[in-house]
């Protein structure tokens, strides 16, 4: 029997009633999304403590605190977003109307991750539930105290004749995506990622893929490396390193790589201090499976700083690998831990090489006190968010869209940016039912003076003349 045929029958029919497309019910949803954040605030960072041993601070500023900005921009700009968009017209269209309308697609389906299991959940949810559509939201199973928060707690504020929260591992999802969704938005591992792009083209639906890739962080030989130690120790341990757009690895020069290890031990000190594992500022590997994995890069190239684990507690200590080569198992895929792999290169146009010839990553970095040496990589490299002598603060934006390109991902939200991924935008022309002497030039029979009267009339023109 198929479990979630009723649910999302239901879902479909409230669709259909218009229930979903008033301003008004749009708003009373993401004002009810506001209050379960607010009212349970708590039991969320306890959830997340639970799944990953994330600090309060950290659950606070990374998970909560970023939705709930989200959907008070969603509340103070949801007139302006559903509003008709004017658009210019040609000298044939002149006495028509022409506008883009942003409709709902209809039955959305979201799949969200463990690392954040809050934000990747509840962020395109913003965005859908703006938009107008019935949603179905699959958490994942895997960060199982936030899963069941917002399973059982999260429907309680939201409209379930409009919206579903549905379990289950990788058996249910396949039997999931079985069904026709009008729009799906995956969050999670190119490897699923694809096997959801796989199940959408049978029907077909769109989709949002937010997947990952090794981020690339270049270090010019002109840094302060005490600097550039502290923000990519920061945005390389913070979550334990469990973030699709931490900094993967390091590519330096072998000089700047013996500035920047010293540097980089003296900040994970300060951080974390002289024992990482009694910091209740570091959390843990989500589970054995994704221990075992990066216990395994361990043993690549030669451990500079760090590297003590310990399986029954999770953990594995910020760490910082030299030596490696690119061929290595710690470079073939997203290492998604607290390891740190550093590469020498003999400089910038090695670096950009080295970036180019491999996928393109959904974040790239680069520090240098010359401002030019980080225009060149922004400008000849690829990569779905760039940013220079920093970290992963564009997250931070809803004024910026975050997505990938290529392998790691396509499609993008955040802010106004979620409102237009889950809204359809409809060409939409208006004409006169008369005025037929005006429009009979198209009809044929058809002569050269009618070929240059079109051709003129439909001609690209930036005057906003009305032919009255």
């Amino acid at each position: 029997m198929d479990p979630f045929a009723d649910t999302l029958q239901r879902l479909r029919e409230t669709f259909r009633s218009g229930r979903t497309r008033p301003a008004e019910f749009r708003a009373s949803q993401l004002k009810a999304l506001g209050r379960f954040l607010q009212e349970n605030k708590q039991l969320l960072q306890e959830a997340l403590a639970q799944d990953l041993h994330k600090s309060a601070f950290e659950s606070q500023v990374s998970e909560i605190s970023i939705t709930q900005n989200d959907i008070n921009l969603a509340l103070r700009n949801l007139q302006a977003w559903m509003k008709d968009e004017k658009v210019s017209k040609n000298l044939a269209t002149q006495l028509d109307s022409a506008f883009i309308r942003k409709e709902p697609f209809g039955l959305v389906l979201i799949i969200a991750p463990w690392n954040y299991p809050v934000i990747l959940t509840l962020l395109p949810l913003v965005g859908a539930l703006a938009a107008g559509n019935c949603v179905v939201l699959k958490p994942s199973e895997i960060s199982k105290g936030t899963e069941k928060v917002l399973a059982e707690v999260l429907p309680r504020y939201l409209d379930q004749s409009c919206f579903a929260v549905v379990l289950g591992g990788p058996e249910e999802m396949e039997q999931l995506l079985e069904h026709k969704f009008d729009y799906i938005f995956f969050t999670g591992s190119p490897r699923v990622g694809k096997i959801v792009m796989a199940a959408a083209a049978k029907h077909p639906t769109p989709v949002t893929l937010e997947l990952g890739g090794k981020n690339p962080c270049y270090v010019d030989d002109d840094c302060d490396p005490q600097t550039v130690a502290n923000r990519v120790a920061l945005f390389r341990y913070f979550n334990t390193g469990q973030t699709c757009v931490a900094p993967d690895y390091v590519l330096c020069s072998p000089e700047t790589q013996a500035r920047l290890l010293p540097a980089l031990q003296s900040a994970i000190s300060r951080f974390y201090g002289d024992d990482p594992r009694g910091s209740p500022d570091l959390g843990r590997i989500i589970n054995h499976k994704h221990f075992q994995r990066l216990q395994s890069y361990l043993s690549c190239g030669r451990v500079a700083i760090g590297g003590q684990s310990d399986e029954s507690d999770l953990y594995i200590a910020p760490t910082v690998l030299v030596d490696v080569r690119d061929t290595e198992p710690v470079m073939q895929e997203e290492i998604f831990g607290p390891i740190l792999p550093i590469l020498n290169v003999r400089g910038l146009d090695e670096a950009i090489d080295f970036i180019n010839r491999r996928e393109k990553p959904l974040a790239l970095y680069a520090f240098s006190n010359n401002s030019q040496v980080v225009k060149r990589v922004l400008a000849q490299t690829s990569s779905g968010g760039f940013c220079g002598n920093d970290g992963f603060m564009h997250m931070t934006l809803s004024s910026l869209p975050f997505g990938g390109v290529g392998a790691s991902g396509m499609g993008s939200y955040h802010g106004k940016f979620s409102f237009d991924t889950f809204s359809h935008h409809r060409a939409c022309l208006l004409s006169s039912p008369g005025l037929e002497k005006i429009y009979s030039i198209r009809y044929p029979p058809y002569s050269p003076h009618k070929l240059r009267v079109m051709l003129m009339a439909m001609e690209t023109r930036s005057c906003s003349c009305t032919l009255l």
